[in-house]
């Protein structure tokens, strides 16, 4: 079930490859702005440096994200090895099944819980719980009829402390069921065995959780380049944390064992919870793990504002997530160096593809109007003159260019699909300012909600350019700049550099295109 053909092991060789090429290069052109800034101002070496700093970080994540992929590699025969010594379930504990809800859709909620009621285990094990937190109180009224006519005990909390972690959190200390599993308001079920598969892991008394593979339903192409983000985080990362203990609870589609939920306190009540309760099931000496199938499908994210939404979320709790690491990882004493890289890796990884993104264009501006005599290359350059300083650059139109081409390139490797891998490209230079808002929100304790502003206009799903427009006019101003930019730059001759900004300003246009065109 498990076993990857050779070429998968081939793929994973060619990312390692694609990822060394792309930070060495980016490094080596770090070198030759040094070399041409030497004899001129300090504003030329402020950019050396500044380029430089960020060519470092961009090197070491993916570094360490070539180690992810050859790492998931090796996941199989470890998965095997534990399973191996696993024993048939002979006895049946209780299991809680939990369906967490805010303002969810009543009919789609009726219709995921009727599918949870197939799993495959005796029916008197099993306990179903609509924990819902709806502020709506047409929503929470048909939940309630919906939680009747299915005889599933109903939960509503008058406060939304917390989040969905304070939700399970109150409930989790009344449950008197052995195993709590979790699926999310918008997952159905899809394979009856969940349960019968997963509990033989927790024969293991250390083992407090196991988490599936989470995916989305098929949709529109948009809705399906965006289940790439999940593919990628749960086919690659997952496998290659679990090998180091860190795999994260992904929040639904996952089984955990009462005593331990309990032991290591419940969900600490952040925006995203199932990140801090792993870090924190670590901390308390729990072993996690990751099986690679998956259980259960959830709705699609057709709009981009729905995706917005969930970005802003995942990065304002992925900043929360630094501070909470930093102020606990003293009580990593034991732990291995790949297990502290691998939480400071996660909390800082959109982060990465977002801010990075937007400072790597700063510094470019800067680049495009330094006095550095950048050589003009052209075909007679490249194959007659021995300049190891138009190399230099030569290296650095290459970190460039892959820098472009690789989402691209991972997702034919892994997917089969050049276009989809250019839509996850493009939706990480969409999203880059609403990831970043979302860190500084953190920064500043903003509310972590984010809200865009509807303008009297009821049921948005595309179409309206005056929404798209006003919601996205940071990046509006943004590329607007860009654009007055490369046209200063096309006035001095600088060719390249128009082009350059150009294509940056395109690309930040891009949260406004797909606003108006997804909705």
């Amino acid at each position: 079930m498990f076993k990857l053909p050779d070429k998968q092991l081939t793929a994973r060789l060619l990312t390692i490859v694609l990822f060394m090429i792309l930070s060495a290069a980016g490094l080596c052109f770090s070198v030759y702005l040094f070399y041409v800034s030497y004899p001129l101002s300090v504003q030329s070496w402020l950019l050396a440096v500044g380029f430089t700093l960020l060519s470092v970080i961009a090197g070491s994540f993916n570094i360490y994200a070539a180690m992810w992929y050859y790492r998931s590699y090796q996941y199989d025969g470890y998965l095997k090895n534990i399973m191996s010594k696993l024993k048939p379930v002979t006895s049946y504990p209780t299991v809680a099944v939990l369906i967490p809800s805010y303002n969810e859709e009543p009919d789609m909620v009726e219709r995921n819980i009727k599918s949870l009621f197939a799993l495959n285990y005796p029916k008197d094990k099993l306990g179903f719980y609509l924990v819902d937190d709806s502020t709506d109180q047409k929503i929470k009224t048909a939940l309630q009829n919906v939680a009747k006519r299915l005889n599933v005990s109903y939960v509503h909390r008058n406060e939304r402390k917390g989040y969905k972690a304070g939700a399970i959190n109150t409930i989790a200390k009344r449950l008197n069921e052995d195993y709590i599993a979790i699926f999310d308001a918008d997952e159905h079920l899809t394979d009856q065995n969940f349960l019968m598969d997963l509990l033989p892991f927790f024969q293991d008394e250390k083992v407090s959780y196991v988490q599936t593979e989470k995916k989305y339903d098929k949709g529109t192409f948009f809705s399906d380049s965006v289940d790439l983000f999940d593919a990628f985080f749960f086919k690659f990362i997952q496998p290659a944390r679990a090998l180091n203990n860190t795999a994260i609870f992904g929040g639904s589609c996952g089984l955990i064992r009462k005593s331990a939920f309990l032991k290591i306190g419940g969900f600490p009540e952040f925006v995203i919870e199932d990140t801090f309760f792993s870090f924190e099931s670590d901390m308390h000496g729990y072993k996690s793990l990751y099986y690679p199938h998956v259980y259960a499908s959830g709705r699609p994210i057709f709009t981009f504002t729905e995706l917005a939404k969930q970005q802003w979320r995942y990065n304002y709790g992925d900043t929360q997530f630094i501070k909470y690491f930093y102020d606990k990882k003293g009580n990593m004493n034991g732990k291995s160096p790949l297990s502290y890289m691998d939480y400071a890796m996660h909390g800082l990884g959109l982060n990465y593809i977002s801010v990075v993104l937007i400072l790597f264009t700063l510094i470019s501006v800067g680049v495009v109007f330094s006095p550095v005599p950048f050589a003009h290359i052209n075909l007679m350059h490249f194959f007659s003159q021995n300049s190891w300083a138009i190399d230099l650059e030569l290296l650095g139109f290459t970190a460039f260019t892959l820098s472009l081409m690789a989402p691209v390139f991972l997702t034919k490797f892994y997917f089969n699909s050049w276009t989809k891998g250019l839509m996850v490209f493009l939706l990480n230079y969409a999203l880059a300012f609403v990831r970043t808002k979302a860190a500084i929100a953190t920064l500043i304790n903003k509310n972590p909600g984010m809200n865009w502003n509807r303008l009297g206009i009821k049921n948005i799903k595309n179409g309206n350019l005056k929404y798209s427009l006003f919601n996205t006019k940071t990046e509006i101003a943004f590329a607007s700049t860009m654009f007055v930019l490369a046209f200063f730059a096309f006035s001095q001759s600088n060719l390249s550099g128009g082009i350059w900004l150009t294509w940056y300003g395109l690309l930040y246009c891009l949260a406004t295109f797909f606003l108006h065109k997804y909705g």
